[in-house]
């Protein structure tokens, strides 16, 4: 998952990494009264011992005997579209857990992260023009839409929705009518290709440090509040029309697909928290009572100049949903290669992605592909008898679409929790972009040694973003040397964002996301109806789960944990971002 909603928001990190004394951790604490440092917050050996012959058996393992594609059709084609909270997922949660088990792995269980919203299902969605000329529409329900009776008719209104005023001239206009809400907008012409490799030189910038954006000519760059003031003026405007339109008695609201990147959302059906009419629709108290679909933006924009033409035209929809529950709770799929080392085998090394997906297309790059890596990943391993010094685990987690809900609810619940803040939050901040007062680390803190993720697609590794660890590059650059004959070359300092690997990095443990080909993900895949089975790439997923492979072998095998970045104090960061009092010459401080 790389965005939220339809607007390209960046997802932050909330717990931010001080430089300032560690006094939480009782591991810290009893190392300050030995005036001892813990070894992941000191000196790490300069030369890593890498087992090259390790490294040839499970690249062969992963080539000659791969399962990822079974996995993938499994997931994809034979479980499908995997909302949380939905039948599906608790297939998917079910499916994953006895493959896991199946393949060698022990303790495969699932684990409850808490109560979701309403459990949902779309059975069936269907639309046609009826008149003046009939022709077949292309739409799919919007999650958590409730149900028409049936199929439905109604003469189409167009509302944009441009401002809280249209409303007024609707009233007493709407009963029995079909809206098309939300504004038409452009096709762009396609002059790029859909489908990217990184080049080497965007691989080489990668290694510096990210600098901060640039606006482009003549436009100022949206902070990250610009970009919340205008989500929550959309959705503000939204709620007022929900208002008006059930009072008026609807038949059913269709808004238009969003684009995607480099305007490849023709003929393209995004289906995701865009098109939801309120936030946190799965919520029963936010439950949109009116059916509601997305229609591709082509058949949307015909519609809409038709309408602007004074052509009255009638649209017909069905569309079919089914509720399942008000409070179905959401469950992360976990399992392990338990370690062997006396010394070491209470300390953990995990490897993820989220089982979840959208509804349009069957998850299989979102992050269908990010799961079957994992799952091989750890095939791997036990299909070769290892024994890991560290216990390997896998965490398959739910809820990621709508807010990282799995894995901060695991994170939570084994590594620590984050005080209330000092001041509350503004209403409708989305929880990972939270503020937070200290963290109080759990026992198992001190035993994770890193986290490892794969979200952006089917394409291959071709490094590993470090979230700011400097400490960690030498030695991700030492593993990675053997592997740069399968494309694997870039260590990136930078952060990145819209995924599980925050949970963990958010509380001060290393979690990392993996560097992959672009391919056509952000283009057409995402969070599309083209999110399915063909769009996934064998070669690409074996060698990513080659890669997640060794570094998992490399991290359990280490003698030293992994370097962190400094414990996060958030509730310090008011205070240490504050200006130094009477820092201008000659000021007057203002009365009090």
């Amino acid at each position: 998952m790389r965005k939220l909603s339809c607007i390209p928001l960046r997802w932050c990190c909330t717990a931010i990494a001080l430089l300032v004394s560690v006094t939480t951790s009782s591991s810290v604490a009893n190392a300050q009264e030995s005036k001892k440092v813990p070894a992941y917050y000191g000196p790490q050996p300069a030369a890593e011992n890498i087992d090259l012959t390790m490294y040839a058996r499970i690249r062969n393992e992963g080539m000659s005997h791969g399962k990822v594609m079974d996995f993938a059709g499994a997931l994809a084609d034979g479980i499908g579209p995997r909302l949380t909270g939905s039948p599906n997922a608790a297939k998917a949660n079910a499916w994953t857990r006895d493959t896991l088990t199946k393949i060698g792995l022990e303790n495969a269980h699932l684990e409850d992260w808490g109560d979701f919203g309403m459990g949902w299902q779309q059975i069936n969605t269907w639309a046609r023009m009826v008149s003046p000329d009939p022709e077949p529409l292309w739409m799919q329900a919007a999650p958590w839409s409730p149900a028409t009776k049936g199929p439905v008719s109604g003469e189409v209104v167009y509302v944009p929705l441009a401002d809280v005023s249209e409303l007024d001239a609707l009233k007493g206009k709407l009963a029995g009518k079909i809206v098309l809400l939300g504004a038409a907008r452009p096709t762009p012409d396609i002059i790029e290709p859909l489908f990217h490799r990184y080049t080497d030189a965007e691989l080489k910038d990668m290694e510096t440090v990210e600098q901060r954006a640039t606006p482009a000519a003549g436009a100022p760059a949206l902070t990250i509040e610009q970009r919340l003031a205008a989500r929550t003026k959309l959705y503000q405007l939204r709620h007022a029309a929900m208002k008006l339109m059930l009072d008026e008695g609807v038949a059913a609201i269709i808004t238009p697909s969003r684009d995607s990147a480099d305007g490849g959302g023709t003929g393209i059906i995004f289906d995701d928290n865009g098109a939801n009419l309120a936030l946190s629709a799965q919520k029963p108290e936010n439950a949109v009572k009116i059916p509601n679909a997305v229609m591709m933006i082509e058949h949307y924009n015909r519609l809409v100049r038709m309408v602007q033409n004074h052509v009255p035209v009638t649209v017909e929809v069905n569309i079919d949903t089914k509720f399942t529950g008000d409070h179905e709770h959401g469950f992360d799929t976990v399992a392990e290669i338990p370690g062997t080392d006396p010394k070491l085998k209470d300390e953990v090394v995990m490897v993820g992605g989220h089982l979840d997906s959208w509804i349009s297309g069957t998850g299989a790059t979102d992050n269908g592909a990010g799961s079957i890596v994992a799952m091989e990943a750890v095939r791997i391993l036990k299909a070769l008898d290892l024994k890991p010094r560290r216990t390997i685990r896998i965490a398959l987690w739910t809820g990621e679409e709508q807010g990282l809900y799995g894995s901060m609810g695991y994170v939570a619940q084994h590594f620590g929790k984050f005080a209330p803040p000092a001041t509350p939050d503004p209403a409708g901040l989305p929880s990972f972009m939270g503020h937070h007062g200290a963290l109080t680390p759990t026992k198992e803190w001190e035993k994770l040694d890193a986290y490892y993720n794969l979200d952006n697609g089917t394409g291959k590794v071709r490094g590993v973003y470090t979230q700011g660890n400097f400490p960690i590059g030498p030695i991700f650059a030492q593993w990675i040397a053997p592997l740069h004959d399968l494309g694997v070359t870039t260590i990136s300092y930078r952060d990145t964002g819209g995924t599980d690997h925050l949970s963990f990095d958010a509380v001060g443990l290393p979690g990392f996301q993996f560097i992959q080909d672009p391919l056509d993900y952000e283009t057409r895949a995402h969070h599309s109806d083209m999110d399915t089975y063909d769009r996934l790439h064998k070669d690409d997923l074996e060698q990513a789960a080659i890669v997640e492979a060794i570094f998992l072998w490399n991290t359990s095998q280490r003698d030293e944990m992994m370097p962190r970045k400094p414990f996060p104090h958030p509730e310090l960061d008011k205070q240490l971002s504050a200006p130094i009092p009477g820092i201008y010459p000659n000021a007057v401080e203002p009365a009090k």
